[in-house]
């Protein structure tokens, strides 16, 4: 073997080691030691969360399109009701995320368990008043969403089922949320691991009643989703019960605390704000864009499914910094907690560069591989080059909004939000598509998104510079402790 060939062979076998240590739970101290490293290990398992969570739908997409169009339809219809519930529950994950991380900082293990427990009390609270509706409501969500009769009538059960699995869906979103609070990111990575394997198995089983197994068509992938996510909760609750060398807990935490939930509820009113104020922005943006059209809102459709792929990974390097930011924050290092934000940042955007590279180079035959129309794949193409050129603002404004996340400052994202995606952005994008020339229709919309979501990475890269991020941290979240 030449030198150059062992050269290789180490380096393939160093990144082996390496990865195998970020995907397997590890005692790493966030606020001593390597940032780089710490960056890498809390980043690679968060990567990989968001490629599971879709998994979900692309799996039962998969079995239910055999049954139809209808079918796909109930799926497509239901899912754009439950991403409110999905905001709900990252938006109640932010805070738990920052107040973990800030006792864990502290080296405040008590006061860690403590939170936890609160936040699967408040966690079930808010799911279970979600999901009694959802369930009651179901064929009302799909009617309100403009199913057909047909499609009600089909997917009713369906919808009832997702919608009242609430509760479900928003544990396993909060107890992630406390896993990676902790910095052991890896447990809530093996939880969706779980729950997908479940879901895969059981899709077809349910859907077209293999073996022993009902036949319950679309309602079976709603119960084949709803017993994956709650085999991949129960093991996250199970973890917690276990205790880790960061969470430990004991009969005593088993109690309601209500400065606690209080703090929660204060917190997750700017982490469910800021969610909701985005998601609404993309639906109105669909609306503007459907005013151009069938190829216009087809073209759209194809360009955010590629252009959301790409980000997937820069979520997860972004969701690094909320993590990094509390510990050092709570460690009393802002110093390190600044340079962990920088680090995360530069990683980011030398990532999203890259892709912006591959979007500019590749953007035509990337959506061609979606549609074999050709004015559908012009508009996905353009789309995809236009919002890219932003990529690298983009990449800045997801870190920074974490790191303010991860200091407890929930309620500047919020604002930010809704000054450029509702005061900016959506007037810009229906002025734009009104306009004659290069900026008519779709194409409006997209220089909107990337005007938007570059002015929002400046504004929160001000705010970061004016060093006023920081109170929400030394004045906002829980500042002194509760008492036992």
């Amino acid at each position: 073997m030449t030198p150059s060939e062992q050269n290789q062979s180490g380096a393939v076998g160093r990144l082996a080691r390496f990865v195998r240590l970020a995907l397997s739970t590890h005692d790493h101290d966030f606020t001593r030691g390597s940032l780089r490293k710490a960056v890498l290990l809390l980043a690679l398992p968060m990567v990989l969360e968001p490629l599971m969570e879709a998994l979900f739908t692309v799996a039962d997409a998969l079995f239910v399109g055999r049954l139809g169009a209808d079918a796909l339809a109930v799926l497509g219809l239901t899912e754009g009701v439950v991403t409110l519930v999905y905001t709900v529950g990252f938006g109640l994950g932010i805070p738990v995320t920052a107040m973990i991380a800030r006792r864990i900082g502290e080296h405040d293990h008590e006061g860690a368990a403590r939170v936890a427990v609160q936040a699967n009390i408040v966690a079930l609270l808010v799911g279970s008043l979600l999901g009694v509706v959802g369930a009651l409501y179901g064929r009302e969500a799909l009617a309100l969403m403009g199913a057909s009769p047909e499609v009600i009538a089909l997917g009713g059960p369906y919808a009832a089922i997702t919608l009242g699995s609430t509760p479900v869906i928003v544990l396993l979103f909060v107890n992630a949320a406390i896993f990676r609070g902790a910095g052991d990111a890896v447990v809530a990575l093996r939880a969706l691991w779980l729950a997908n394997g479940i879901n895969l198995l059981l899709d077809p089983c349910l859907i077209f009643g293999l073996g022993p197994f009902p036949e319950w068509g679309v309602t079976g992938a709603a119960a084949a989703t709803v017993v994956g996510r709650g085999v991949g909760a129960v093991y996250l609750i199970w973890c917690l019960l276990r205790g880790t060398s960061r969470l430990s807990f004991s009969r005593r935490h088993l109690r309601v605390e209500v400065p606690l939930m209080r703090e929660l509820g204060r917190l997750s009113v700017g982490g469910i704000g800021q969610l909701l104020v985005e998601t609404s922005s993309w639906v109105i943006l669909a609306r503007i864009v459907a005013l151009s059209g069938s190829v216009a809102i087809a073209g759209y459709t194809v360009a955010l499914r590629v252009l959301v792929f790409a980000l997937m990974p820069a979520w997860g390097l972004a969701g690094a910094a909320a993590t990094l930011v509390g510990q050092n924050l709570g460690a009393q290092q802002p110093e390190r907690a600044t340079r962990a934000l920088w680090l995360t940042g530069i990683v980011n955007s030398a990532f999203l560069g890259a892709v912006t590279i591959v979007c500019l180079t590749l953007a035509g035959p990337i959506t061609a591989a979606f549609t074999p129309d050709a004015e559908v794949q012009a508009v996905a193409a353009f789309g995809v080059r236009v919002v890219a050129l932003g990529y690298v603002f983009y990449a800045w404004g997801m870190v920074l909004t974490q790191a303010f996340n991860g200091a407890g400052d929930t309620r500047t994202p919020f604002i930010l939000n809704l000054v450029c995606f509702w005061a900016f952005k959506l007037p810009l994008a229906y002025f734009l598509s009104k306009s004659v020339g290069v900026t008519s229709g779709p194409a409006g919309v997209f220089w909107a998104i990337c005007v938007a979501y570059s002015l929002n990475a400046t504004l929160a890269f001000v705010w970061f510079r004016s060093g006023r991020w920081k109170r929400g941290f030394e004045r906002g979240m829980m500042t002194s402790k509760p008492e036992a």
